[in-house]
């Protein structure tokens, strides 16, 4: 039984699909700060243009980061870390032998594409 924990563990850590779902989780958290902060941030912009602030009043008094940049950082976080996670179960599904065709089908994209990102994996 412990011998069989310590292998799991051992494998769990190495494993590069568990990596890439820590990463993701790690980005996930992130943008949800990200996202609070970003929904407070539209919240009193909205509240100033009520106000009838001109976009160029609120700009300057909103400053950096604006709600655009803080949606793009975490569009972009996510893509990375979909990416890296992608490529890391793409991987261990064909070394489990699944064919690229079935896991096009499991990802809901084409052959051609899964090719492609097992190549990027090597």
């Amino acid at each position: 039984m412990l011998r069989g924990m310590a292998r799991r563990s051992k494998t769990a850590t190495a494993d590069p699909v568990v990596v890439a779902l820590r990463g993701l989780v790690d980005a996930l958290e992130i943008n949800i700060e990200v996202s609070r902060a970003a929904i407070a941030r539209a919240h009193h912009i909205e509240e100033l243009r009520d106000r009838g602030l001109p976009y160029t009043e609120i700009a300057d008094a909103t400053g950096r980061p604006l709600v655009v940049e803080l949606i793009t950082e975490n569009l972009d976080r996510l893509r990375r870390t979909g990416a890296t996670l992608r490529r890391a179960q793409a991987a261990a599904l064909h070394d489990e032998g699944l064919t690229m065709d079935q896991i096009a089908e499991l990802f809901g994209v084409t052959r051609q594409r899964i090719s492609a990102i097992l190549q990027s994996s090597v």
